[in-house]
């Protein structure tokens, strides 16, 4: 039974009604008032994480940094994964400064690179014996198209692939854990291009691209939850929080959304609940503050079978699947 199932019914409805507003519900303010809703989903208990292992990419700025200090605040020895080391050991100063006891460990990773990932993974695999949870939060938005060093379409390289080829190299520390990927709601905007993950066709928007490999990640998160049936999927969407990547690529919506945008901690916590709280949440969800969420609201974005086929099967290829 999921926590939304035994919430008082004006509670589910109040949730409800927020999440379908967007403006409300994505917002700092949606989030106050579910806090204040009967039902809301208790948080991990202290030290619930004391002795586990968690890995979280992306981990030198935004929600990557918060994600660590939330799991660290639990007690976890929290493995940050970055690109660029010098902040990667910013962000680890940052976290040690507000939790002096905090255990942390910093690794480099391009999460694009699909031949990075799997050189981590096994280095990774050799120092790590058992991994509670892996966090992936990396994340891009070029302003042109831009291939990885595989030549996949960026987006999808880095909230797709990386991810996926990632979470197969550490199925052995992983044994009984939980993947967890940091999706967007602004999936919701898109269909499933199953006939184009490589954005070849059309003009090219970023926004675009982005809500396209995040449209992904959600519909084959039960696909991924069938083939990884030891561990526990999830995806969930962190509203509109004020990130690095807001601020540089979308300046014209951070202005206008300033006052109510999420702190980076706020945007985080659901990513933390998911890979603390006990007993497992549910798998091959789609979760938005602590509670699963639909994952089309027009019929027009649901995937018909065949496009779920499809990426499945691009999926398979392109991260070297057997």
């Amino acid at each position: 039974m999921t926590s939304s199932a035994v919430r008082p019914l004006l509670a589910r409805a109040v949730d409800t009604a927020l999440d379908r507003s967007v403006v409300l519900g994505y917002t700092s303010l949606g989030l106050a008032v579910r806090r204040a809703l009967p039902g809301w989903p208790a948080d991990p208990a202290a030290g619930a994480l004391e002795g586990r292992h968690v890995l979280v990419t992306g981990a030198s700025s935004g929600l990557g940094v918060a994600t660590a200090a939330g799991l660290a605040d639990l007690d976890a020895t929290v493995h940050l994964l970055v690109r660029d080391e010098a902040k990667g050991e910013g962000a680890a100063e940052r976290i040690r400064g507000a939790q002096p006891g905090a255990r942390l460990r910093l690794w480099r990773c391009d999460v694009g690179d699909l031949d990075d990932v799997r050189r981590f993974a096994a280095d990774f695999a050799t120092e790590v014996a058992e991994l509670r949870a892996v966090v992936h939060n990396a994340g891009v938005m070029p302003t042109e198209r831009t291939e990885s060093a595989q030549g996949h379409e960026l987006s999808m390289a880095v909230h797709v692939l990386g991810p996926v080829v990632m979470t197969e190299a550490l199925r052995g520390p992983l044994r009984g854990g939980r993947v967890v990927l940091v999706g967007s709601g602004g999936m919701y905007a898109q269909g499933l291009r199953a006939d184009d993950p490589g954005y070849l066709t059309g003009d090219h928007s970023p926004t675009t691209a982005y809500a396209r490999s995040k449209r992904m990640q959600v519909e084959l998160a039960p696909l991924l939850a069938r083939r990884w049936d030891d561990l526990t999927v999830a995806v969930m969407h962190p509203g509109w929080a004020d990130t690095p990547g807001v601020q540089e690529s979308l300046p014209m919506f951070r202005r206008l959304t300033r006052p109510v945008l999420r702190d980076d901690a706020q945007g985080a916590d659901t990513s933390v609940w998911l890979a603390a709280v006990e007993p497992a949440p549910p798998t091959g969800l789609f979760w938005h503050d602590r509670v699963p969420r639909p994952t089309s609201l027009l019929p027009t974005t649901r995937p018909s079978p065949a496009d779920l086929d499809r990426a499945r099967a691009w999926l398979e290829d392109a991260a070297g699947l057997g």
